[in-house]
């Protein structure tokens, strides 16, 4: 995520790293000339190796997602390929002096035979999204009512993370304590503000005990989640772990401090083609919102149980900019790098990957730096196609890495990727097939999906159809 202005001035650029200098070994014999300098040559890159130990590869088994297509990943899916935009007019509340008054509102979410009444009325949106999300995934997985019960729960954790929390109850504490002093501040205020509540309280009612907490890195909170989540498992700390991210920020304070940010699309006029990332004439990204959850689990455990095994999980990396706080480095260092240990961390190499579920969020800078990083990584770009999922759905911040892991992972088993809707005036530099305005066949060999965040936060997640 990106703004379209600088809060501080950035850094000038780091000054390129000088080359390695190798040591020079001199050969001394005891007699005849003395040899000239030897230098030691440089050590060899080793093919790439994917994991093959079954305890260490990660499979996802369930995907569940609240989302502004609805709660169902299969319709989810259905409704991108159709290049439908799920951006409206803010309806929520009085938008009319924002100027920015439309976003990819959720209408009508329904957290029935998921959670309790007194608790669905009470709970944060942000919590409420996980909650259904994070069940819908375990369901999926066939791991819901009794079959939760089978698996070994200490061995099981949540790791599903948000970049804004419960901001709705945060918002209303605030107003609570300004207007009518601080006894009139809910009890609730604290846990249901905090960002690791979501993933608490979705393991406090399935009763998993296994490796739970929160990670907040904006928007590439998603994606830090699942790298964590599959090396807890790749280590040997859980068989299961529920991981995704949950982001509920469309209200008056989200708004407007995304606004006071100049971030944000103002094409008031036509809602539905504000976000058209790669476009010339794109003006900011468009806010989202929901809840995008994976159940990942080692390949040994999945077998054991005869899970339905959806695809795999193959690696990923994370990393900083260390440039500035909103804006991308112009030489996009940070985020090639990612990529390439990412693959690394997968067993791929770049030739591999024809896939890219890109970030693009729809801003002037960060559209193209995410590009330019990406053709440092991959020197023949033919093969590959780049999407955009947010142009539908808008950017739903610290979830956005979910739903989208979840688009990625569809695209992997279907052999169809989404459009990027609104290419309308393409940006010349974007020497990529990004699926414009209609849905391609493709069949993916190995897929990536990127996600970074204010702070420089960088996130790369790689994933293909499972091959026993």
């Amino acid at each position: 995520m990106q703004t379209q202005s600088l809060l501080l001035s950035p850094p000038p650029l780091l000054r390129p790293t000088p080359p390695l200098l190798l040591p020079t070994f001199r050969i001394h014999t005891r007699s005849g000339p003395k040899p000239g300098p030897i230098r030691a040559s440089p050590p060899t890159t080793p093919a790439p190796k994917r994991e093959t130990d079954p305890k260490k590869r990660v499979v996802i088994t369930g995907m569940g997602l609240v989302s502004v297509f609805g709660n169902d990943h299969n319709v989810f899916y259905e409704k991108l390929l159709e290049g439908v935009s799920g951006i409206t007019p803010i309806d929520r509340f009085d938008a009319s002096k924002f100027p920015t008054r439309f976003a990819g509102q959720i209408r009508n979410f329904s957290a029935d035979g998921y959670i309790d009444g007194k608790n669905d009325r009470r709970l944060d949106d942000c919590l409420r999204y996980c909650l259904v999300a994070g069940k819908k995934a375990l369901e999926d997985a066939n791991l819901g009512a009794d079959n939760l019960s089978k698996i070994d729960k200490i061995r099981a954790g949540v790791l599903v993370g948000t970049g804004m929390g419960g901001l709705t109850v945060f918002s209303d504490g605030v107003q609570a304590l300004i207007e009518k002093g601080h006894r009139r501040i809910t009890p609730f205020f604290i846990p249901y503000a905090i960002t690791n509540m979501a993933s608490a309280l979705l393991a406090i009612d399935l009763g998993l005990m296994g490796p739970n907490y929160s990670i907040s890195t904006a928007c590439a909170t998603s994606n830090y989640c699942f790298y964590a989540a599959a090396n807890h498992i790749r280590r040997g700390e859980a068989d299961v772990m529920v991981a995704g991210g949950t982001e509920a920020a469309i209200l008056p304070i989200g708004l407007g401090g995304f606004v006071a940010c100049r971030a944000l699309s103002q094409r008031n006029d036509d809602p539905q083609t504000a976000s058209r990332p790669w476009d010339k004439d794109r003006d900011g990204f468009v806010m989202g919102e929901g809840s995008g959850v994976l159940v990942m689990e080692s390949l040994e455990h999945a077998m054991k149980r005869d899970a339905p095994i959806i695809a795999e999980y193959l690696g990923g990396a994370v990393n900083c900019d260390a440039y500035h706080m909103t804006d991308p480095r112009a030489d996009g260092l940070g985020v090639s790098t990612c990529i390439e240990r990412s693959l690394m961390d997968a067993g791929v190499s770049p030739e591999e990957v024809n896939y890219i579920n890109a970030h693009a969020t729809s801003t002037i800078v960060g559209d193209l730096a995410e590009v330019n990083a990406i053709k440092k990584v991959f020197k023949d770009t033919s093969e590959i196609k780049i999407n955009a999922t947010k142009s539908m759905i808008g950017h739903c911040l610290g979830a956005a890495g979910g739903m989208e892991a979840i688009a990625t992972v569809k695209a992997c088993t279907t052999g169809w990727l989404h459009p990027s809707i609104n290419q309308f005036n393409p940006e010349p530099s974007v020497e990529f097939n990004t699926v414009p305005n209609k849905k391609q066949q493709h069949e993916v060999n190995v897929a990536i999906s990127n996600s970074f965040g204010f702070g420089g936060h960088n996130s790369v997640v790689v994933f293909s159809a499972f091959k026993p």
